[in-house]
C-alpha cells in the first residue's frame, strides 16, 4: 500500500477526521462543521469510543465521496500506542470498503503524531502475498493509498524515518517466519541475510566444516538428518562512536524446519514448524532495525540456522554430544533441540564477543503456551536490571513479558545419568527446565531467555497493527530497550 505526505487531502479520496469523547473534535473534524458533524454522528450513536470508526455521507460541499469518523477517545492523550491502535483500526475499517484512496487529515497535529500514524499504517496493511495467484490477488483489500494531511510533511518525514525502520525489522521477521521451508531453509536464509550488508551490516557466515572443527557439535547434531547444510550467521553493527565500544548481544533458534527427527512429531500441524525459526527472524529484523536507523550503538546478532529432519543420519534419542563449552549433553528427546541450537550459539558468543548483555529468543516450548496462553512471552533471567528494563520496553510497544523463575531445585531434573546434562526435564516445569538448560551455556554473562512460542505466530487478529501470521514479535521492544538504555 501506497502512503503519502500531503498538505492536502487527496480529491475523491475517503476523508478521515476524528472525533474524541464529549463532542471534541480535530481541527480537520471541526472544518466540517461540528453541528452538523455532531447530528450525522448522533444518528449511529457515535460517541467518540477510543477504537470505533464511523462511515458518515460527506457534508454538503465537501467534495469527497464520504467521510470516516475515527473515534480518538480523549484527544489530549491521542499518542503513542493510542495513537497507532486508531490509525490501526482506521485501515481495516476502510480497506475492505470498496474505496481505494483515504486521505487521514491530521491537521493541527504534531508532526510526531503524523509519524506516528504513519507507521500504524504501514504495520497494520501488511500482507504476505506474494504466492498467490490472479484470483487471490483479486480478492485484496481495495484501498490501495492513504494520504496523510500534516502541517508540515518533512518534519513529519524526519519523524517518521526512525520508525520506518523499525517497521522495515518488524516486517522482515514477519516475512520470515511467513516464508514455506522449501524456500527458506539454512543456506537461503544465511544468503538473504548477507543481502543486508548494503545498510552497513557486516556479516559472517559459518558453515558445517568451520562448525565442526570449532567444536559445534550441540548445533550440528541438531542438522545431521537434513540435506540442508547447517550454518551459523554473525551480525555486527558497528554505530557507537568507538569501534570498540562492548557490544550488546542478542542470539535466535533458527530452525528452518522443525519435524522433532526421530522423536517426530504429529503430522496435525506439523506444517506451522515452518515458522520455529522465530527467534531467529527477530534477531536479524531486530539488527536491520538498527542498522536502518544507524543507532548509536554496538551490536552483535547470532543466529543458528539448522533444519530438524529424520533419516538415517539423524541425531537419535540416547545420543551424547559435546557442546562447544564443552559440557557432554545426552539427547532424550530430538525433538527438544532448539536448547542445542542455543547452547552453542550462547556460548560463542559470550565467548567472541563479550557483550554487556546477551537476549536469546526462541520458540521454544509448548509449555510457555500452556502457561501463559497466547498473548505473552515468557521471560527467564539471571539478571533482574535487565529483565526489568526489558519488560518496561515491551509495554511501551504493545509487546507482552511475563517473567518466569528459574528455581535451582528444579536443576536436577536435567542431570543425566551418563552425562553432565540432559535435554530435556519432563513435562513438569518445561519451560523452566529448558532455560535452566540454557542458563549453563551464558557463563554468569547479563542474560534473558525469550520463549515466544505462544506470540511469533498467531491465527487471530488482536492488536489492529498486528496481523494473523508471522507477527515479528520482539523487534520492536528489543529496539526500544537498546534506544532508551543502550546508546551513545
Amino acid at each position: 500500500m501506497l502512503i503519502q505526505w500531503a498538505q492536502a487531502p487527496a480529491a475523491n479520496s475517503v476523508l478521515a477526521v476524528i472525533a474524541g469523547e464529549t463532542d471534541t473534535f480535530s481541527p480537520a473534524a471541526k472544518k466540517l462543521g461540528e453541528d452538523a458533524l455532531k447530528a450525522s454522528l448522533k444518528l449511529y450513536n457515535f460517541t467518540g469510543t477510543a477504537g470505533k470508526n464511523q462511515l458518515v455521507p460527506a457534508p454538503e460541499g465537501v467534495a469527497h465521496p464520504a467521510v470516516v469518523v475515527a473515534g480518538g477517545g480523549n484527544l489530549t492523550t491521542l499518542e503513542g500506542l493510542r495513537l497507532e491502535s486508531l490509525a490501526g483500526s482506521l485501515y481495516h475499517a476502510v480497506k475492505t470498503s470498496g474505496f481505494d484512496h483515504l486521505s487521514l487529515d491530521l491537521t493541527g497535529f504534531t508532526a510526531a503524531q503524523a509519524a506516528t500514524a504513519r507507521y500504524a499504517l504501514t504495520l497494520a496493511s501488511y500482507r504476505f502475498d506474494k504466492y498467490f495467484g490472479p484470483a487471490k490477488q483479486d480478492k485484496a483489500p481495495a484501498l490501495k493509498t492513504v494520504t496523510i494531511v500534516t502541517d508540515n510533511p518533512s518534519a513529519a518525514e524526519a519523524a517518521f524515518a526512525p520508525l520506518k525502520a523499525v517497521a522495515d525489522g518488524v516486517i522482515l521477521a514477519r516475512n520470515l517466519v511467513s516464508e514455506p521451508p522449501n524456500v527458506l531453509y539454512p543456506q537461503a536464509y544465511a544468503d538473504l541475510i548477507r543481502g543486508y550488508e548494503n545498510l552497513g551490516l557486516k556479516v559472517e557466515i559459518l558453515g558445517e566444516e568451520e562448525l565442526k572443527s570449532l567444536g559445534f557439535n550441540a548445533l550440528i547434531g541438531v542438522g545431521q538428518g537434513s540435506e540442508r547444510e547447517t550454518k551459523l550467521v554473525v551480525m555486527q553493527w558497528n554505530g557507537a562512536d568507538d569501534p570498540h565500544a562492548q557490544p550488546v548481544a542478542l542470539v535466535g533458534k533458527g530452525v528452518t524446519f522443525d519435524t522433532g527427527g526421530i522423536s517426530i512429531k504429529s503430522a496435525e500441524g506439523m506444517e506451522d514448524m515452518k515458522w520455529d525459526m522465530g527467534g531467529s527472524a527477530t534477531v536479524v529484523g531486530t539488527l536491520v532495525a538498527l542498522a536502518g536507523r544507524k543507532a548509536k550503538v554496538n551490536a552483535v546478532g547470532v543466529v543458528g540456522l539448522v533444519e530438524n529432519m529424520p533419516d538415517g543420519n539423524a541425531q537419535r534419542p540416547g545420543d551424547v554430544v559435546k557442546a562447544l563449552s564443552g559440557t557432554t549433553i545426552e539427547v532424550i528427546n530430538t525433538d527438544a533441540e532448539g536448547r542445542l541450537v542455543l547452547a552453542d550459539a550462547l556460548w560463542y558468543t559470550q565467548e567472541r564477543f563479550k557483550p554487556q548483555f546477551m537476549i536469546d529468543l526462541a520458540t521454544l516450548t509448548g509449555a510457555m503456551i500452556i502457561a501463559l496462553g497466547m498473548d505473552y512471552a515468557g521471560v527467564f533471567s539471571n539478571n533482574d536490571e535487565l529483565s526489568e528494563k526489558l519488560i518496561e520496553a515491551a509495554k511501551g510497544e504493545n509487546e507482552n513479558l511475563w517473567r518466569m523463575p528459574l528455581p535451582t531445585q528444579y536443576e536436577k531434573q536435567i542431570d543425566s545419568k551418563i552425562a553432565d546434562i540432559r535435554n530435556i526435564g519432563g513435562r513438569p516445569a518445561g519451560s523452566i527446565t529448558a532455560a535452566l538448560f540454557l542458563q549453563r551455556f551464558v557463563n554468569n554473562v547479563p542474560w534473558v531467555h525469550l520463549d515466544i512460542a505462544p506470540t511469533a505466530w498467531t491465527n487471530e487478529q488482536r492488536i489492529p497493527t498486528v496481523p494473523e501470521g508471522g507477527t515479528g514479535f520482539g523487534v520492536r521492544t528489543l529496539n526500544a530497550l537498546i534506544r532508551d538504555h543502550y546508546e551513545a
